[in-house]
């Protein structure tokens, strides 16, 4: 790490601390060239893949996109701000744990619907009728009675 006083190359960290809840790494470091002291903060730098539309074009990941889907689909639902919170971070996680580059946009589709399922299953109908283009109330239909289905069972 350069000094950002006179540039020399060469510091020594005197202390290292966890902050942000673990999420980042504060140092301490003097220069050794003109012993003056600076913080740095080191964090981790893990990169969402690309998503890829369904028209084939590419673009990056955007959490506020995601984020907005997902609060419309609560709109007006008993979900807490933590709970979202938790799920975007849960979407974040298995995207970036598939190891690839780039990801359809049924993959995150499908990782959205099935947080949303767990948060609240009238924010998931709504989000699955948008997102599948449900065309009538027979699909609706459909997707309800799957899901009293799977609470029988």
């Amino acid at each position: 790490m350069y000094c950002p006083f006179c540039s020399h190359q060469e510091t020594k960290v005197i202390d290292s601390r966890l902050v942000a809840e673990g999420e980042q790494i504060r140092r301490r470091r003097e220069c050794l060239e003109c012993s003056e002291r600076f913080t740095t903060f080191e964090v981790a730098e893990l990169l969402m893949p690309k998503v890829i539309k369904q028209d084939g074009s590419r673009q990056p990941f955007d959490e506020d996109k995601l984020r907005a889907g997902i609060l419309r689909s609560l709109e007006k639902r008993p979900v807490s701000v933590e709970d979202i919170e938790s799920a975007i971070q849960r979407i974040k996680h298995k995207l970036r744990a598939c190891g690839e580059r780039e990801v359809p946009t049924e993959k995150v589709g499908e990782e959205v619907m099935r947080n949303l399922r767990q948060l609240d299953e009238v924010a998931y109908v709504r989000f699955a009728s948008v997102y599948r283009s449900f065309k009538d109330l027979n699909e609706f239909r459909a997707e309800i009675e799957r899901l009293e289905q799977e609470h029988r069972d």
